[in-house]
This record gives structure tokens, C-alpha cells and sequence, in this order.
């Protein structure tokens, strides 16, 4: 158990430290002036950290323990682009088809940032367990 404790938090530690430099400083005007006008004024922290938390059970059971099992990081790096992927796509997806002005521009910038920060983090997880 404590083996998967430290894979989860290698993780989590990445994720937030990532998603965070993402979301504060390198496309945070970017989401104001293409979603400003659907932006809550403060940020709901508790749905926030439920999303990391559940987001990185996923990036463990998903990708990092397979790709270990597998000892194979070219597997870990796959189901890892297609975890973000799949994820993010689910989110950005749902809201251009029903989101009214939902910007195409998010759904395809969110997509890709979702499969890079899904590879990034589940590297961090392997590297952790490897190293």
C-alpha cells in the first residue's frame, strides 16, 4: 500500500505543480478572454481538489501501474496520451455540444494540454517507482 501512496502523490505533487504554473501563469489570459464570460468569480476550490484527487487515481490505475507491470515506459507514454486525451476530450467535447459559444479554440488547446500534462505527470509516477 505504501508503495501505490507514494506512486499517487508523486503524482499529485506534479500534477498540481504543473497544472497550476498552466492555469496561473502560461494560459491564464488565455482562458479569461476566451472564457470570461462563462468564468465563476472565484474559484470553486472543493471541486478543484476533488478533480485533481480523482484525476490522478485514474493517471495510477490507468497508466502507471500497467506501464510498470509491463516494465515499459513507451507503454506508460501511450496510455498516458490517450488517458489525457480521452479525458480531456470528454470535458471540452460535451461543452462544445452543449455549451452555447463554447469556443473551438479551448476544446482543441485543452485537448492537447490535457495529453501533455497526462504524459508529464504519469512519467513522474513511473520515474518515482523506477528510480
Amino acid at each position: 500500500m505504501a508503495y501505490y501512496f507514494k506512486l499517487y502523490m508523486a503524482a499529485l505533487i506534479a500534477f498540481f505543480a504543473i497544472d497550476m504554473l498552466w492555469l496561473g501563469l502560461v494560459a491564464r489570459a488565455f482562458y479569461q478572454k476566451q472564457l470570461g464570460f462563462l468564468m465563476a468569480p472565484h474559484t470553486n476550490w472543493l471541486a478543484a481538489i476533488a478533480f485533481y484527487l480523482l484525476f490522478i487515481v485514474g493517471i495510477v490505475v490507468f497508466v502507471v501501474v500497467p506501464g510498470l507491470q509491463a516494465d515499459s515506459l513507451k507503454t506508460t507514454l501511450l496510455r498516458a496520451a490517450l488517458f489525457g486525451l480521452i479525458t480531456y476530450a470528454t470535458y471540452d467535447l460535451t461543452n462544445l455540444a452543449t455549451v452555447k459559444d463554447w469556443p473551438v479554440l479551448v476544446t482543441i488547446v485543452d485537448m492537447i494540454w490535457g495529453t501533455v500534462l497526462s504524459v508529464t505527470v504519469s512519467l513522474a509516477g513511473f520515474w518515482q517507482a523506477s528510480g
